[in-house]
């Protein structure tokens, strides 16, 4: 069997490139993929697809495993919720964007740190919380596991508050949905009162 790390010059060991095309890596670049461009036809999933093969053959990475556990049920109700908050927040800034005194209109950027350490739900929460109309995650930082988002028409310090819960609420359902059994969100949710906001420019 070919070996699955190769030694470069420096003496630094990376994966071989015949085994860096992980199943599991292509197909969550691929749905990234899907997600971003909005759109499910054959052309993009294929096209995805063959962008994940070669960012895999291009950038090898170690084997991930990704011990998810699908619950069909805690899914359909992730999938069914995210389609309702989409709906509504469209609403909320097609309303903001037809108001009169756009100056009244202030934005904020605020700090979400989520309640569970797993890299594959960090990355599922911001691409979703990204797709819905208003908020958009403009870093998040590994180290911390946490969100900082731009978030359009914030009137006060409770709407911010209000938006954090969400985005932890949805954290919860991605974790109900195919998160690991050692990913916990049954904790207080944490608060930033006051940290990562202020009025975008």
């Amino acid at each position: 069997m070919s070996p699955a790390t190769r030694t470069r010059r420096d003496g630094v060991r990376r994966p071989a490139r015949h085994r860096s095309v992980q199943p599991g890596v292509v197909g969550w670049l691929t749905v990234v993929w899907v997600l971003l461009w909005g759109d499910v036809s054959a052309l993009t999933v294929v096209g995805g697809a063959l962008l994940a093969v070669l960012i895999c053959l291009l950038f090898p990475l170690p084997p991930l495993r990704l011990q998810l556990r699908i619950r069909p049920l805690a899914l359909l109700w992730l999938l069914v919720r995210f389609g309702y908050d989409v709906v509504v927040a469209s609403a909320v800034v097609a309303r903001a964007t037809l108001r009169r005194d756009q100056s009244a209109l202030r934005n904020a950027v605020i700090e979400v740190p989520l309640r569970t350490p797993s890299d594959i739900v960090l990355t599922v929460v911001a691409e979703m919380v990204s797709l819905i109309p208003g908020s958009v995650v403009v870093e998040a930082r590994r180290s911390t596991h946490t969100l900082f988002l731009h978030l359009l028409d914030v009137a006060s310090e409770e709407a911010a508050e209000q938006a954090r819960r969400q985005v932890l609420a949805q954290e919860q359902r991605v974790v109900r949905a195919f998160g690991a059994r050692t990913d916990q969100t049954g904790g207080p949710v944490p608060t930033r009162a006051g940290s990562g906001e202020g009025e975008a420019p």
